[in-house]
């Protein structure tokens, strides 16, 4: 089954085209700058290793589904012949509040509980419900799923969700841990079970999903136990520009010295944090340069103590994971810096064997952009280390397929 993966920004708008038969990857692309200046679109035909990039007038998501449409049909650079052979869409959805613990065909009900999501994800939220918009207006009559972030995590007990607040504001606001990048723990956990070769049931995982955005997740028998994000994708570790968890008694403090308003202290704790409150850069490749140059760089210091904030945080967080889980069979590395960062990987697990984890630094190496799962521990290892290239939009194509199909 053809189905057109999409995950729409405020002003963007990415997506794939996959055959979930064969797990196929057709064409993928982004549309950016949509209603402004400079719109343009970069398409990539994957079989004959087609790439253009154009700028192309958008006025708004519709505009930029229409574009999607005409490139995947196009002779030349395109890889189906006509909309008809697009059986169905896959939306990714970043929150999905406590409405939805699975994906979930799109239906005039399901539109108004998104929009009851707002206060919880409201950048992402009105962004994907302009990308419903977009799909509905170009392919009208064809079937729409929404694959949210939040779902993988919905196994969690009430002891790893609730916050100890009056319990008042979790019944009345929803304020609780729900957890993101659901669909990336979800596939390299399920990859890492079947390298393990032991049932679903028996394995004990802690997946790394390390990047701009970063997150990890404790699961246990293909559920979540725990996961550092929260109540919004600002908890957890340090990160690009969010500076993760905190003693929240800084936030009133700082407030009150610098006299900020709950909007003011709310963008420094996500824009101007992380890796870039503490070196003044945003991006791990930058500080790795800089780390790796040494003390003639100016920076050094700032940069180095970035990285080993991450580091010591992801030291805790996997020893905390074990001891919720009773043990540990395998740690997953995977997005944008724990696919790429071999430094990052080295300073997590070294120090580690004591915990049954011990580094292959010649395979940790090797892993380097791979596109194929990599073992980058020891064969004695009682804890296996892997790096898992993250797939979540054939998670999403998956679900997709399986809701249109019924089953």
């Amino acid at each position: 089954m053809n189905i057109l993966v999409v995950n729409a920004g405020s002003s963007s708008l990415k997506y794939q085209l996959i055959d979930t038969d064969t797990d196929t990857l057709y064409a993928k692309g982004i549309c950016e700058r949509i209603g402004a200046e400079g719109a343009l679109i970069e398409h990539k035909q994957i079989a004959k290793g087609l790439k253009i990039k154009k700028e192309s007038p958008m006025k708004d998501h519709a505009d930029a589904m229409k574009l999607v449409v005409e490139h995947l049909t196009d002779p030349e650079v395109g890889c189906i012949s006509s909309m008809d052979e697009i059986q169905a869409i896959g939306h990714r959805v970043v929150h999905g509040g406590s409405y939805f613990s699975q994906s979930i065909l799109m239906t005039d009900d399901v539109l108004e509980k998104i929009k009851l999501c707002r206060d919880f994800a409201p950048l992402h939220t009105d962004a994907h419900l302009m990308g419903f918009k977009g799909c509905l207006e170009i392919m009208p009559g064809k079937p729409q799923v929404l694959v949210f972030d939040t779902a993988f995590h919905q196994t969690m007990k009430p002891e790893a969700y609730i916050y100890a607040l009056p319990y008042e504001y979790y019944e009345k606001y929803g304020i609780r841990r729900y957890g993101m990048h659901g669909t990336s723990h979800r596939y390299v956990s399920g990859e890492m079970a079947k390298l393990l070769g032991k049932p679903v049931e028996e394995t004990k995982i802690v997946t790394c999903h390390i990047g701009n955005g970063s997150s990890i997740t404790a699961v246990k028998g293909g559920k979540v136990m725990d996961t550092s994000m929260g109540f919004t994708p600002l908890a957890g570790v340090e990160m690009g520009t969010r500076c993760g968890d905190i003693d929240p008694a800084i936030v009133p403090y700082i407030m009150e010295r610098d006299n900020l308003s709950a909007a003011e202290i709310n963008n420094i704790m996500n824009k101007k944090s992380g890796f870039l409150g503490v070196a003044g850069i945003s991006d791990s490749r930058d500080l790795e340069d800089a780390i790796i140059e040494g003390p003639s760089n100016p920076n050094y210091e700032k940069c180095l103590l970035a990285v080993n904030i991450l580091k010591h945080q992801l030291k805790k967080y996997i020893g905390s994971y074990a001891a919720v889980m009773n043990g540990l069979d395998a740690v997953v590395f995977t997005a944008g810096i724990g696919e790429n960062s071999t430094m990052l990987r080295k300073m997590v697990c070294e120090d580690m064997d004591f915990f049954g984890i011990e580094l292959d630094e010649e395979q940790n190496l090797k892993a380097f952009r791979k596109a194929d799962p990599t073992k980058i521990s020891k064969d004695g290892s009682k804890v296996a280390v892997w790096v898992i290239p993250t797939n979540e939009e054939l998670v999403i194509a998956k679900d997709t397929a399986a809701i249109v199909a019924g089953k």
